[in-house]
């Protein structure tokens, strides 16, 4: 099962890189990156958030969930073409790479688009990736909360034929144990560099950021 899961996300990530590319600066470091010409973009600590969503399982969740331990949380939707299952599949690969210490870790995809994103629909997609991995969904408005404290932006795109796409603030945050941000992983930043990064999170005593 395991072999099954690993293969299914390592074809996902690699299908669609050199794709991901484009639409990724696009998110990150071009025209769709955040805002922060009214301060540095960073997230709030979790415990300055305010939000209630429900997880894949259906059990209720907040940022209280993540304390205690430290957190990887991605803002994406199942319907992502690109950006999302690449990121996903690193993000199961860097879990991976720190072997049992991922125990340790919470990890976190947040839908930007809870009117397709149910329960069911994230139990299923996260499936593909590494076990690690949870989908917390909600209503529109606690979505709006959590993006607001997480400082991420969303939108929703029309397409032809009455579909609709989302665009939304790319990278993975890092917070420590006691909720403070820790730092940021870019979509397309190679696992030698996420590594550290989510070790130093993992050992940040003191909410030290960088």
């Amino acid at each position: 099962m395991r072999r099954r899961a690993l293969l299914q996300y390592g074809a996902l990530g690699f299908g669609v890189a050199a794709a991901t590319l484009f639409a990724g600066w696009w998110q990150v470091d071009g025209p769709g990156a955040p805002d922060t010409a009214t301060g540095d973009g960073r997230p709030l600590p979790l415990t300055a958030m305010d939000f209630a969503l429900t997880d894949h399982e259906g059990q209720p969740v907040g940022p209280e969930t993540l304390l205690g331990r430290a957190s990887l949380v991605f803002f994406g939707f199942t319907w992502c073409p690109q950006v999302c299952p690449t990121t996903l599949a690193d993000i199961s690969h860097w879990l991976d790479g720190l072997g049992d210490e991922a125990d340790a870790l919470d990890v976190v995809l947040i839908t930007v688009d809870p009117e397709r994103d149910t329960i069911d629909a994230m139990a299923e997609y996260i499936g593909y990736f590494h076990p690690q991995v949870r989908g917390w969904s909600g209503s529109p408005a606690e979505i709006a909360r959590a993006a607001d404290g997480f400082r991420v932006r969303y939108e929703k795109v029309s397409l032809e034929g009455g579909n609709y796409t989302m665009d939304h603030t790319a990278g993975v945050f890092l917070f420590d144990a006691e909720g403070a941000f820790v730092s940021i992983i870019d979509y397309h930043e190679p696992r030698d560099f996420a590594l550290p990064k989510i070790r130093r999170a993992m050992a940040a005593p003191d909410g030290a950021t960088g």
